[in-house]
This record gives C-alpha cells, structure tokens and sequence, in this order.
C-alpha cells in the first residue's frame, strides 16, 4: 500500500491511497488544528502520512470519508488526538 500526498490551496491536501482498490481523499489542515495537534513539530505532510495510517489501522481505505477536515478523525476514533501527540512527542 502507498500514500501519496499532493498539497491544494486552501489548506487542503490529496490523499491517494494505492491498495487493492485505490482511493482518494481531500483533506481539510487548518493551520490552528494543525498547531492544536502537534506543535508544529512535524510538517503538515507528516502529519497527514501519520493519520492515514492510524486510520487504515482501523479501517480499510474504502471506508474512509473521502472529504474530511482532519480533526473530524478523533469524532470516530477518541484516541486519536493523544496518538498524534504522542507520536510527535508534543
């Protein structure tokens, strides 16, 4: 499985997933929820590539929402929030 991520205006981002059934998604990143989350301790990017696979942990690609403001993930999954700050130790 790859992930390629693709930078849009507006803080959104394209996610791709290559799997079995390739994906798409478009991924809101607000600068305020991506401070709130990290610190800015890792880039935006990172972060996106983080969450994906917290997600497909969980979950297969194709049940992804395939538009999504980035922090909608703790409202299905709690844990979340504590995982991102844990794995960028913020």
């Amino acid at each position: 499985m790859m992930l390629s991520i693709k930078a849009l205006p507006n803080n959104k981002y394209e996610v791709k997933i290559n799997s079995k059934t390739a994906t798409s998604h478009f991924v809101t990143l607000s600068d305020k929820d991506y401070k709130d989350l990290t610190n800015k301790k890792v880039t935006k990017e990172e972060l996106l590539k983080f969450s994906f696979k917290f997600l497909l942990e969980r979950e297969p690609n194709t049940s992804i929402l395939s538009s999504f403001e980035l922090r909608v993930i703790s409202k299905y999954f709690p844990e979340y929030e504590n995982s991102v700050k844990n794995w960028c130790n913020y």
